[in-house]
């Protein structure tokens, strides 16, 4: 049956929209399953207002997260090496509070995180390729006693007393007797070694 102008449109157009409708078995349930994942993580509510289960729950993927950030990462980072470690994980463990507390965006504050254990990678990759850039991230160690002698102003600027060294010496080489040392060295991670004669 022939059609004037108007009504072979209008069909075209019927025919058009209900091949390209959305399909409601497949949104809905995914926009169901996100407002229940929103609700249950409380996204987008006033840290005021996130309730205990809530925090619980942003705490545990949180740590989930960080493990593998730091399993990702390297052994070394949790050790406290250096203030280059030190740093990383002061920063980290900054970021991903807020992402507990809600003080920030949680997915983002999650990349946040990821980011900063890359870069502490890339710059233990770097240090360990360039003894330069090494020491401009991590420090070098400073002799403080050579022979048993006190290099006092290497002691005042690395701010380690005599009681300081003392104290290590009693503790790390088992001497209380300063000739017994023949080096002593403030190492990058700030403890003290020594070498006895």
């Amino acid at each position: 049956m022939p059609c004037d102008g108007f009504s072979c449109k209008r069909g075209i157009e019927n025919r058009y929209a209900r091949d390209n409708a959305p399909r409601g078995d497949t949104i809905l349930p995914m926009t169901a399953f996100w407002n229940s994942f929103e609700t249950f993580l409380g996204l987008g509510v006033e840290p005021k207002d996130l309730t205990f289960v809530q925090i619980s729950v942003r705490g545990i993927i949180v740590f989930l997260a960080t493990l593998i950030m730091v399993r990702l990462g390297h052994k070394r980072s949790l050790a406290h090496k250096t203030p280059f470690d030190a740093v990383l994980l002061v920063i980290l463990a900054s970021v991903l509070s807020r992402a507990i507390n809600g003080s920030a965006a949680f997915f983002a504050t999650l990349g946040g995180g990821v980011v900063l254990v890359v870069l502490h990678r890339i710059f233990a990759h770097l240090a360990y390729y360039s003894h330069g850039f090494g020491i401009l991230v991590k420090g070098k160690p400073d002799t403080i006693v050579r022979d048993g002698e006190c290099d006092f102003p290497v002691m005042r600027r690395n701010h380690v007393s005599t009681h300081d060294l003392e104290e290590d010496m009693r503790l790390s080489a088992h001497t209380d007797d300063l000739s017994n040392i023949r080096v002593a060295r403030v190492e990058r991670s700030g403890d003290i070694s020594f070498i006895k004669k």
